[in-house]
């Protein structure tokens, strides 16, 4: 009898700190959408109080960060300090959600996206270490394919995105840096990947569009722009994507014409 009312106390105890964190998630999920990522931070702080091993808290707390510091101005040495300790503290939880979710694509994507921002803060090729790290979080994350579709989509745009910066570089110059391994075919086609599995993110056909521009394949990047021009507004800078899509239709017409 005691064992059958201690298994009945582990058991609601389970349900209620599982409704609890829900419930965190829940209300932080509804501020980042509305681009509050100080509010939707602080509750996802207090979730992680309450359940301190949780990687669906430790990915959400990095990808605060990262919309945070994207979003600071860096335009004194002091400013740019505190933008990168703010990517490093993006990095930290993403670190943190890895080693508590080994298996969850999620967490691999979210370290992958906060050492996509200390790159580009560094510049990508004075850091391959960092850029080898992204390479291999994303395939992990593929290869893993425990995300939402959206995750997933996500994780391939930013692989995407990592082969077609890299692969701007002469190749012998950036296979004395270890970044050989990249390849503009390779992000076209994770580009696609990522335009089927989140067809609503306007970055993905902005990016695509751009990175097909650069190789003078105006009418493919045409139909990308379009794509994006019909997307919702889902991202905090989608407002001002908008206004550099159009300015690109304009760029690539001419082009065509």
């Amino acid at each position: 009898m005691l064992k059958k009312v201690m298994l009945f106390l582990v058991a609601i105890t389970f349900i209620t700190s599982a409704q609890e964190l829900n419930s965190y998630i829940s209300k932080g999920d509804s501020l980042f959408k509305k681009f509050d990522n100080k509010g939707a931070l602080e509750v996802y702080q207090k979730g992680l109080e309450a359940n301190p091993d949780s990687w669906e808290m430790l990915w959400r707390i990095s990808r605060a960060y990262v919309d945070i510091g994207e979003h600071m101005p860096a335009e004194t040495d002091e400013e740019e300090e505190a933008q990168i300790e703010v990517y490093n503290k993006a990095l930290d939880f993403a670190e943190k959600a890895v080693k508590a979710g080994p298996d969850q694509s999620v967490t691999y994507l979210r370290r992958a996206v906060a050492n996509g921002r200390i790159a580009l803060f560094k510049g990508v090729f004075s850091v391959a270490d960092v850029v080898n790290q992204i390479k291999e979080d994303c395939e992990k994350a593929i290869e893993l394919n425990t995300g939402s579709t959206e995750t997933m989509g996500i994780t391939h745009y930013v692989l995407a995105r990592t082969h077609g910066k890299i692969s701007e570089k002469w190749a012998p110059a950036r296979s004395v840096l270890g970044l050989g391994w990249a390849e503009y075919d390779i992000a076209i086609e994770q580009f696609k990947k990522g335009q089927e599995l989140y067809p609503g993110l306007m970055m993905i056909h902005l990016d695509y569009a751009k990175t097909l521009m650069r190789e003078d394949e105006y009418e493919e990047a045409l139909k990308a722009l379009r794509k994006a021009e019909s997307c919702n507004l889902l991202d905090e800078d989608d407002e001002a994507r908008k206004t550099e899509v159009a300015e690109l239709i304009k760029e690539v017409e001419e082009e065509l014409n």
